[in-house]
């Protein structure tokens, strides 16, 4: 069913996953489109943003962030067209970045909403590069990683949303950039598109010997957000004084119980000592206040080509949970965005 002027569709969480998420966990339901008060806005979902964080979210167990309550609608950033508006500040017609995750209708006071305008170039680039995953790649690697030229940076994930913009802007500040993703078809991708100077497929038997390969210089930072076997082979080949930006674990989302094998705890603590790594996790809204940093200069970065950008748009708020789901198993090449409504 299409979005329409008559009800909200809206996914909640219907029960919690144990191990990889299934449809089972989501419920699609049909609810009354919402009445704005005084100051309040009625915003229309154009695009839905998925992203790895919503697993966490799925979970009951303590973290950065409440998680989602069973029965209520599942979270996520969003790009809205203001429908009705009772608060000074936003008019008919206005683009706003949100988060009001999985519906097509919500009210907001107004807090929390950035007004893109009437009419952005690409309204949609807010949920990926001009958004929450461009601000993690930058401020991770800029204010954690602190590259400098000449050094080797390696990326997990490397053509995601937040890998690929951590490359890009690796290979600006003059680094050699080595990314690792899944497949050859995205490691082709990295380096033909987006400038990296070799990508490794993790999928590969070798991957490990690969990697020491194309870090002949060893690794002087590694952005995180994978962990794993990618992270074991990075490991030996960190060097001294080496710095490590740790944002996500997507590997470990679905995990159930710690992985079986010996302890190696003492190991990673050893490095970290002898090659006194610096080893920060972080999470984007700690970095509220430095957005204004953010968005100018990667504007200006996206606008004159030098950083590159892909999208992957799936039409329909009913294929959500099926586009999550693959998420979560690396399916998706580039930002994953569901397209909810019509743009007009």
């Amino acid at each position: 069913m299409p979005q329409s002027q008559d009800s909200n569709r809206r996914f909640v969480l219907a029960s919690r996953p144990s191990g990889a998420p299934t449809a089972d966990n989501f419920r699609l339901e049909q609810a009354d489109i919402p009445e704005p008060a005084d100051g309040e806005v009625l915003l229309r979902t154009v695009y839905l943003s998925l992203d790895p964080y919503m697993r966490g979210r799925m979970s009951e167990g303590p973290s950065y962030a409440e998680p989602v309550a069973v029965d209520d609608v599942m979270c996520g950033g969003t790009v809205c067209r203001v429908v009705e508006s009772r608060n000074e500040h936003f008019s008919e017609g206005d683009w706003v970045l949100a988060y009001t995750g999985w519906q097509d209708y919500a009210v907001s006071n107004g807090n929390g909403l950035m007004n893109l305008g009437a009419s952005p170039r690409n309204p949609s680039y807010a949920l990926g590069v001009l958004g929450m995953p461009g601000f993690t790649a930058y401020m991770g690697l800029l204010d954690i990683g602190e590259p400098g030229e000449g050094e080797t940076l390696v990326v997990a994930a490397a053509t995601g949303p937040v890998g690929a913009t951590v490359g890009q802007i690796g290979g600006i500040k003059g680094c050699r950039v080595v990314g690792v993703a899944g497949g050859e078809e995205k490691c082709r991708y990295a380096v033909e598109e987006l400038g990296f100077d070799a990508c490794i497929d993790h999928y590969a038997d070798d991957f490990a010997d690969q990697l020491a390969a194309a870090c002949p210089d060893g690794i002087d930072v590694y952005y995180e957000n994978v962990g794993g076997k990618v992270f074991d082979g990075v490991l030996p080949l960190l060097n001294t004084f080496a710095r490590i930006p740790l944002c996500g674990l997507v590997s470990q989302y679905n995990a159930t119980s710690l992985p079986e094998g010996p302890d190696r705890l003492g190991l990673l603590m050893g490095q970290v000592l002898i090659k006194r790594l610096k080893i920060q996790g972080f999470i984007i809204g700690d970095y509220e206040k430095r957005f204004g940093e953010f968005f100018p200069q990667m504007s200006e970065w996206v606008a004159d080509g030098r950083i590159q950008y892909r999208e992957e748009i799936v039409d329909g708020l009913e294929k959500a949970p099926e586009a999550f789901i693959g998420l979560l198993q690396g399916e998706n090449f580039g930002k994953l965005v569901i397209r909810v409504g019509d743009d007009g």
